[in-house]
């Protein structure tokens, strides 16, 4: 089985398994709120886990415990998002898939996702076990469709949030490590300590409200046809800062709620 199907009320939910365990289809209310496959290729569409790492990692090149590692650098000069939503995933049950981190990624650990649906909500819960000691980051890349079509026409996507900081980011696209205030838009940024979390409103069709425990949000609003609203546990390149180190059997879990109304 490539797919996790799932409805609930007004909503409805496609897991593709073999396109990186991602959502490939949100639909709610009979709009489909997610980007559908893309000719551009898997970067760009539906909804993707980003493990063990998301967002950029500078140059392709990390440092851990004095050896360095090189990724593939599929957004250059960077390597971007982890290896989950290129790999093929496994059906665990009918809520529940697992990878089984491998090349390109060198330091191995395993992962489960696990999907509940409710007439009002999508939960979706990620777990990473570590085989031996890795670095570790987690988080989800949403395309959401920037327009949708309502009873007064087509409609276009406007997305709310608290007070917050941004980081700043220097001409390779990587966080200084400076926190700043958010400039107008629009944005391929790290966002953190927002007031209040996200909330995408398709007025006079849905509001889509986004929390997550992941604290870091990275907010794309450059396409013209998509906005991604991307949780995630830290800000990009944390890898040859900081990061979260697991060692061998221990695990991080992450979670990202999608409520609607």
């Amino acid at each position: 089985m490539s797919e996790l199907r799932l409805g609930s009320g007004v909503a409805s939910v496609v897991v593709d398994t073999a396109n990186g365990g991602r959502l490939s289809s949100l639909h709610v209310e009979n709009h489909q709120l997610l980007v559908a496959q893309s000719t551009l290729g898997t970067l760009q569409w539906g909804s993707y886990p980003m493990v063990p790492w998301a967002g950029r990692v500078r140059n392709g090149i990390f440092r851990f415990r004095e050896i360095a590692y090189e990724l593939p650098r599929n957004l250059p000069p960077h390597s971007a998002h982890g290896v989950g939503f290129i790999s093929p995933w496994t059906v665990v049950d009918e809520q529940t898939i697992s990878l089984e981190l491998g090349e390109p990624w060198p330091l191995g650990g395993r992962v489960t996702q696990r999907f509940e649906l409710s007439d009002a909500d999508l939960l979706i819960s990620m777990t990473v076990e570590a085989t031996q000691s890795m670095p570790v980051m987690l988080g989800w890349h949403p395309w959401f469709n920037r327009y949708l079509d309502g009873p007064q026409g087509r409609t276009e996507a406007q997305l709310t949030y608290g007070p917050c900081d941004m980081y700043e980011l220097d001409d390779t696209a990587i966080p200084t490590g400076a926190r700043i205030t958010p400039p107008p838009g629009p944005w391929d940024n790290c966002f953190v300590a927002l007031g209040r979390e996200p909330v995408i409103s398709w007025p006079g069709v849905i509001d889509l409200e986004l929390t997550s425990s992941c604290d870091h949000w990275v907010i794309y609003t450059e396409p013209e046809h998509a906005l991604c609203i991307e949780p995630q546990t830290d800000a990009p390149d944390v890898f040859n800062r900081t990061p979260t180190v697991l060692e061998a059997g221990e695990s991080t879990t992450a979670w990202f709620r999608l409520r609607w109304s």
